[in-house]
């Protein structure tokens, strides 16, 4: 079990650190006084960092799900234990379809509208799911027969599920970056180009901010597991 733990922090660490990385970079593609091509190589730089926090989003689902199977109290669903070898093993199979999809997009934004599309159905559809087994979770008084009372667990899945919606927010709001950034790329800067770019870019902070707070809750919750018994 132990390292199962290690991969969950090791993905809880590089989640947090390539957005901080990704942050960092930003605030270099907005620089005016910076030519074209700095600002350019920023912007690779931060699309490369970005892949970090995606792989980690997506494989903190299984594995995840695999520290339930390892220590699961007890937890049934119709008379049958509910974390087995054929519970967690299609999460991971599941992960690793959808991971594809994630890299796959990240490498060639736009160019793959199916792609996309899967992708953002199934954040969607996971987002609706987990929220709804964290009310669950956190309000039943013996979730799935589990008797040593898993809310901090159903507060972990809430913020993983924050962090996902999150993640979509970013994508809504960078919808108005392209048309500024090709402009300043193909013409130069202007104010008004400028404060198109900044209005994308930092119309993402609060998504940003969502995401690194309910990754340091999350992982809160994970260490100190509050109200078990």
């Amino acid at each position: 079990m132990g390292w199962w733990i290690l991969l969950h922090i090791v993905l809880f660490v590089f989640w947090l650190g390539g957005d901080l990385g990704v942050f960092y970079s930003s605030r270099f593609v907005l620089r005016p006084d910076l030519p074209p091509v700095a600002r350019n190589t920023a912007l690779k730089i931060m699309g490369g960092l970005d892949l970090g926090p995606k792989i980690c989003l997506v494989l903190f689902l299984p594995s995840g799900v695999t520290l339930m199977a390892l220590d699961s109290h007890g937890a049934q669903l119709g008379g049958f234990t509910l974390f087995q070898w054929w519970t967690v093993l299609p999460v991971w199979l599941f992960a690793f379809g959808w991971l594809f999809l994630t890299i796959r997009d990240h490498h060639a934004p736009g160019k793959h509208p199916l792609v996309r599309r899967a992708d953002w159905s199934i954040r969607i559809t996971l987002i609706g799911i987990l929220y709804a087994l964290a009310v669950y979770t956190i309000f039943t008084t013996e979730p799935f027969g589990v008797t040593s009372n898993p809310k901090w667990l159903g507060a972990k899945v809430a913020l993983y599920a924050t962090a996902i919606a999150c993640g979509l927010g970013i994508r809504l709001t960078l919808r108005g970056f392209a048309a500024p950034y090709g402009e300043l790329m193909t013409s130069g800067s202007t104010p008004e180009v400028e404060r198109r770019l900044r209005r994308a870019v930092d119309g993402c902070l609060p998504y940003v901010w969502g995401i690194w707070l309910s990754v340091l809750a999350a992982a809160a919750f994970g260490v100190l597991k509050p109200w078990m018994h």
